[in-house]
């Protein structure tokens, strides 16, 4: 089976095919580190971490590259609040970018370059262009001559015409053309710069993803990636320069995942309407954030609820229980099964059916340009399998781990490691405990919560002489 993704260039499905077989040169764009990243930001980076752990599931070596924008205009103007140096500001921003990203479980890039770390590298790549005649420099300013490029506007299939009409022009701008745009941008007082053979400044925000990929993937990569606010000016700007630059095809592939609305509205700072990650993690489950986020397609737009991270939440609990409860299973076989006959043996064919059926659902779904959507539904479906044969009384326990090994290898994929039992044993310890104080203080209706609390997780309480003992529903 082959995989096919929408190409945002093409407008269409299209079938992948890597500059090198078995290799992929993949880069998405990261934050800019003035703040901590928001839930629409998770999104994104969940995103393209569960693409890129799709493709490595699927026998590919991925050479990832997301990068960290530590010199910006935001930056500077949150220093400049805090009364501290742009660079501790991003330093802590990135460290804190880590921390979060490493809660949702999303890998750390191959490499994870800064632009402060690329100067050298994007004052010679303008170079580079001043002397091929695709960029000129105005008052110590340099900005690129989208003129000089005849396919600008190809990813976001806008003319030059007509995105000139949607510039606001300064009477004051020295550009040639509305369309212009900057690769060298001169020090204003207070700023952070670099010596170049322009004068003292700093780049561009367009230019360093162009210098990073160059320098860390090559001037042709197989997958760029990033959110669709990015098509345009972003990525078109990074296509003109970058081919402009090198003579060839810069990405083969443009993915761009959809908005996350907050409560039916569009997320926005201005009006609060927003939810930053670290925030939701104080209060929320990791595994059911990124659960929720990769609920939808990820070109689809997602809306956020509390009712939908409740659904999010429940789902996960679902897979959760399953697995649990084969290990009880395996646990009450393994004390009336003499445990070396069953060593080195697999599961029975008709399970051993079940399971590739289960896999197979789930890549041809995810195969679909990554439809985690789809994929989710596919590992649903086979929770459902599962269930209606896991207390067949020939079931042996090779079947039952072979049905375990076959949802943890597709939940992990997606990024969600398995829930620990301990973990769980600990929490339903702890409610147990504060209901048997609740009984004693005469606080039933406390006790009542606790007990409903656990039933819709799925624990069944039983109070007996011996104590409260508790299992999962059947």
């Amino acid at each position: 089976m082959a995989i096919v993704l929408y190409n945002s260039m093409s407008g269409k499905k299209e079938e992948l095919q890597t500059i090198e077989p078995g290799k992929i040169r993949f880069y998405a764009c990261g934050p800019t580190v003035y703040n901590y990243f928001h839930l629409g930001n998770a999104r994104m980076f969940i995103s393209f971490d569960t693409i890129r752990r799709y493709l490595e599931y699927r026998g590919y070596e991925v050479r990832f590259v997301q990068n960290f924008t530590d010199v910006d205009d935001r930056i500077i103007q949150r220093a400049n609040e805090l009364g501290i140096s742009p660079r501790e500001l991003a330093e802590k921003n990135i460290q804190d970018y880590f921390d979060d990203a490493a809660a949702l479980y999303i890998q750390p890039a191959t490499v994870h370059p800064r632009v402060t770390e690329c100067i050298p590298e994007i004052i010679q790549y303008i170079d580079d262009l001043i002397k091929g005649g695709h960029a000129y420099e105005r008052n110590g300013n340099v900005y690129f001559d989208t003129s000089s490029f005849d396919e600008y506007g190809k990813l976001s299939h806008q003319s030059p015409e007509d995105m000139r009409a949607g510039f606001r022009v300064d009477v004051q701008e020295e550009k040639d053309d509305p369309t212009d745009f900057a690769l060298w941008k001169a020090v204003k007082p207070g700023e952070e710069f670099w010596e170049s053979p322009w004068g003292p400044g700093r780049p561009g925000w367009h230019i360093e993803c162009s210098v990073m990929n160059a320098l860390y993937l090559g001037e042709e990569i197989d997958i760029h990636a990033g959110g669709r606010d990015l098509i345009f000016p972003h990525h078109e700007n990074e296509i003109a320069q970058s081919e402009a630059h090198s003579g060839e095809v810069f990405a083969r592939y443009w993915l761009h995942n959809g908005t996350l609305n907050i409560n039916g509205e569009k997320m926005s700072k201005s009006t609060g309407n927003f939810i930053m990650t670290r925030d939701l993690l104080e209060r929320q489950d990791p595994r059911t954030i990124r659960f929720f986020l990769l609920s939808a397609h990820y070109r689809h737009p997602l809306n956020y609820t509390e009712e939908a991270l409740v659904q999010a939440e429940q789902g996960l609990l679902r897979i959760d229980r399953l697995v649990q409860s084969i290990d009880h299973r395996i646990s009450a076989l393994k004390e009336i099964q003499d445990i070396v006959s069953v060593q080195g043996t697999g599961p029975r064919d008709t399970v051993a059916s079940d399971i590739e059926r289960i896999r197979t659902e789930f890549v041809t779904a995810m195969d679909d340009d990554f439809n985690t959507a789809d994929g989710i539904s596919a590992i649903f479906e086979g929770v459902r399998q599962i269930n209606s044969r896991l207390n067949e009384t020939d079931m042996t326990i090779a079947d039952l781990e072979g049905y375990r090994r076959v949802v943890v290898e597709l939940m992990s994929v997606i990024g969600i490691p398995e829930k620990q039992v301990q973990t769980l044993e600990e929490e339903v310890a702890e409610l147990i405990e504060e209901r048997i104080q609740a009984r004693k203080n005469r606080n039933f209706g406390r006790a009542d919560e606790i007990r409903d609390e656990l039933k819709h997780r799925g624990i069944i309480l039983e109070d007996t002489p011996q104590g409260t003992r508790w299992s999962f529903a059947e």
